[in-house]
């Protein structure tokens, strides 16, 4: 009986240590700089308007001017945006070097990597490389090359680096670009966090579930679907049956309506920990959607996998004919 009561309090007391170690802050971060990318909507927006209130000097990139001016609208003047495309390669290494002199010689403290788009979501045989190059090109190539570009000037101020994924970096729903981008950052985030451990730099990655934003609008989703759907050859829709696409969205839009988190604080708050904390995770898994389902269900056996994520699709045609 006493080993028991010991081993409960050793449990208690590994998980209070735990705790109190992971409240631990950065001291004297006012003032740094952090440099932040798709910020016209979503999560990057949220995260220029808190931080620049938390003290931190943002450098806010937004693709459109209109998001910039909004942005810009609604913050103090110590927020600057700039407009970035980071699938232009001359124009991430101009805003660098922007960066670059407005920071010397204190370095950049905080690189948020949030820039992304979803692409056409469908089966893989229903697309072409189009479908899948736009994605890559911004979630994960521009990624890398935001990052190399900033990378000294991380470095110079033994800062951070938090590259936002997704639950879709561990398993694949569905054919498209977006899938293999995210299983992408994550392999370039865990090689980087080692590469930079010698230099003092803590690297972290966010893993979101579903959330309400821009980027995952289910009704823009399935528009672009049924778009595809509408052009595809007459023999691969035959293949499908007339009826599939109906019928595979009504399944579609019921999941992601039970998934769905509609506050995307939760992020923005994984964001702050990754920046300010002594002891930064290497992977923050946000939404209840992706910590009670999402996530178990990447670690399962494939056979598992297959069969939930199959249990969502409606049935083919072709299945019918065997």
């Amino acid at each position: 009986m006493l080993f028991y009561i010991l081993l409960f309090l050793g449990i208690i007391s590994l998980w209070w240590l735990w705790r109190a170690r992971d409240r631990m802050r950065v001291t004297d971060l006012t003032g740094k700089y952090i440099f932040i990318t798709g910020c016209d909507t979503g999560f990057g927006n949220m995260a220029a308007k808190i931080f620049d209130r938390k003290g931190f000097r943002v450098f806010a990139s937004c693709l459109t001017e209109t998001g910039a001016k909004e942005l810009k609208a609604v913050t103090s003047k110590q927020l600057q945006t700039v407009l970035l495309d980071v699938r232009d390669s001359d124009g991430v290494k101009k805003v660098a070097a922007w960066v670059k002199a407005e920071v010397q010689p204190e370095g950049l403290w905080g690189l948020v990597n949030n820039a992304g788009i979803m692409g056409p979501s469908a089966p893989t045989d229903w697309l072409d490389i189009e479908h899948f190059r736009e994605p890559i090109e911004v979630n994960l190539i521009g990624l890398i090359n935001v990052t190399i570009n900033m990378l000294p000037l991380i470095k110079k101020a033994k800062g951070r680096i938090v590259n936002v994924s997704s639950v879709g970096g561990r398993l694949a729903f569905s054919g498209g670009g977006y899938f293999p981008s995210k299983f992408g950052v994550e392999g370039f985030n865990d090689s980087l966090r080692r590469d930079m451990k010698a230099f003092g730099v803590k690297v972290c990655c966010i893993q979101p579930g579903l959330f309400q934003t821009a980027l995952s609008n289910p009704a823009k989703i399935m528009m672009e679907k049924e778009v595809i759907w509408n052009n595809l050859p007459s023999d691969i829709k035959m293949q499908y049956g007339e009826e599939y696409f109906q019928k595979d969205a009504a399944k579609k839009q019921k999941l992601s309506r039970i998934c769905l988190n509609k506050d995307i604080s939760p992020v923005i708050q994984c964001m702050e920990h990754a920046l300010t904390s002594l002891h930064p995770h290497a992977h923050y898994v946000v939404g209840q959607d992706a910590k009670l389902f999402w996530n178990p269900l990447s670690r399962m056996p494939t056979v598992i996998q297959d069969f939930l994520l199959l249990w969502n699709r409606a049935e083919l045609a072709v299945s019918h004919a065997k």
